[in-house]
């Protein structure tokens, strides 16, 4: 397995995974146009945050996207990790264990991570169950919304 940053040749396969994610967990469809636009403005804009993909005999099996949010009360970033999706056929293989281990190695190398967070839906037992299983634990704060209409 090879885990690296993604690059613009990867956009179809993020895209397409980011729509299965969307469809599984919530059941959303995405329109295609707007999600792809997105992909492609955090691939050219590192400041934003970056995609990592694990790589099984050369086809991608697995991504996940971190975005950063400024902490100005610990002078670092918060990753946030968003938009994890592995292929059905490749679950349960420690393929997220691996990709979140390398998001922690990068932030290490930086000097630059604060903390890990990430949202998981309520229900979603056995997601919250794996990133307990990687020390993560779940936070004291809620997180309230409103959308832009």
């Amino acid at each position: 397995m090879l885990i690296r940053k993604a690059t613009p040749q990867d956009l179809a396969d993020i895209v397409a995974f980011n729509q299965a994610m969307a469809f599984e967990t919530e059941g959303l469809e995405l329109d295609g146009a707007v999600l792809q636009r997105g992909v492609q403005t955090l691939l050219a804009q590192p400041s934003r945050g970056f995609y990592l993909v694990a790589e099984q005999d050369g086809n991608i099996a697995a991504s996940l996207m971190v975005t950063f949010e400024w902490s100005d009360w610990r002078a670092k970033d918060y990753y946030w990790i968003q938009s994890v999706y592995v292929q059905p056929a490749f679950r349960r293989q420690g393929l997220y264990r691996a990709l979140y281990q390398h998001v922690k190695q990068l932030a290490l190398e930086k000097g630059s991570a604060a903390s890990f967070r990430l949202y998981v839906e309520q229900d979603n037992l056995v997601a919250q169950s794996t990133y307990q299983a990687l020390g993560m634990e779940q936070s004291h704060y809620l997180m309230f919304e409103e959308k832009v209409k």
